[in-house]
């Protein structure tokens, strides 16, 4: 059996790594969050001492580990400017770390979690589950099937509809959340680079604080991308069904079926990192860089090759004046 520790237990996410703990049958020894609303621990893991201070979370962690009983893991499902901090946190009370995406904001905090790796003896583990999704390993299969030189035209949409609550949080702030393509899209640009290769070119062609689009040349593929929190871009047969969400990935105009399928990816995930088999800082690089450049290039023109979400009309901003 195997320790766990999480820091950002009140967010969205941790109750899957929370799920994913119990499920491959591991204890959690404490948790931190400064918001103390994780009254759904009780069903998993009531024993867990609890901080809404990291200092004292910290100083607990100490504790443990001079007692020799400290983590084997921390798992960190903190607002996404503060994974880097947390990582190394992690790695200096003897633990590895298992980091939900993305990894870090900029490429050059890799470089830092390396070094800390080889001080430590310990792994810094990503959260990559779109890697494990059943349809998603059969693209693979069948794109790495296909004649060396085929390119092939992909058009990736993701429209998940948030509502105004999500500019008054971090997320709203590209300094903490890395924008749009970072905070919803990095997940799909890893798994896009997984299957079709390396970057050859990264054009942006709009982004704002509630999409992105750009087009994106790959070893293997010319992607066609739009992500959007707003529920506006809906397509009309998605807003019909009073659906909240999107997802497609069209590869040489055949749909990619992958809505379902998402339950137990973390759960999956953590079995393949306690085994050894998981996704480390390198297979994080390469989707950290693409959307550091998305967020930093100057946006290009609607012109030559552009998704055709991309042409909607943008909405303002809520809480600023334009």
């Amino acid at each position: 059996m195997k320790h766990f520790a999480v820091i950002g237990l009140s967010g969205y996410i941790a109750p899957r790594h929370i799920k994913a703990i119990q499920e491959t049958n591991h204890t959690l020894l404490a948790a931190t969050d400064p918001h103390d609303n994780v009254g759904f621990l009780d069903s998993y893991y009531p024993e867990a001492s609890f901080f809404t201070e990291f200092e004292r979370f910290d100083r607990y962690m100490d504790k443990l580990r001079n007692n020799n009983i400290g983590p084997d893991y921390v798992s960190v499902c903190s607002p996404n400017y503060l994974h880097d901090a947390h990582i190394k946190s992690a790695l200096r009370w003897g633990a590895d770390a298992i980091c939900e995406k993305p990894l870090v904001l900029n490429p050059w905090n890799l470089d830092s979690l390396e070094r800390l790796e080889k001080e430590t003896g310990k792994r810094v583990w990503n959260i990559l589950q779109l890697r494990l999704h059943p349809s998603i390993i059969a693209l693979k299969k069948k794109i790495e099937q296909s004649p060396s030189d085929t390119i092939h035209d992909v058009d990736l949409s993701y429209i998940t509809s948030r509502g105004l609550w999500y500019y008054a949080s971090w997320k709203g702030d590209v300094s903490k959340s890395g924008g749009i393509a970072t905070n919803i899209g990095i997940h799909f640009f890893d798994m896009l680079t997984w299957i079709f290769g390396s970057v050859k070119k990264n054009t942006v062609q709009l982004h704002s604080h509630d999409r992105a689009a750009g087009y994106l040349e790959l070893e293997k593929a010319n992607i066609r991308w739009f992500l959007s929190i707003n529920s506006d871009t809906l397509p009309a047969e998605i807003k019909a069904k009073n659906q909240s969400t999107y997802r497609s990935i069209k590869v040489d105009g055949e749909e990619i079926e992958f809505s379902n399928g998402f339950t137990n990816l973390h759960t999956e995930s953590y079995k393949q990192i306690i085994a050894g088999k998981g996704f480390g800082i390198e297979e994080a690089r390469t989707s950290i860089e693409i959307v550091h450049d998305i967020r930093n290039k100057e946006v290009q023109s609607l012109k030559g090759e552009y998704h055709p979400l991309a042409k909607l009309r943008q909405a303002k901003h809520p809480f600023k004046k334009e």
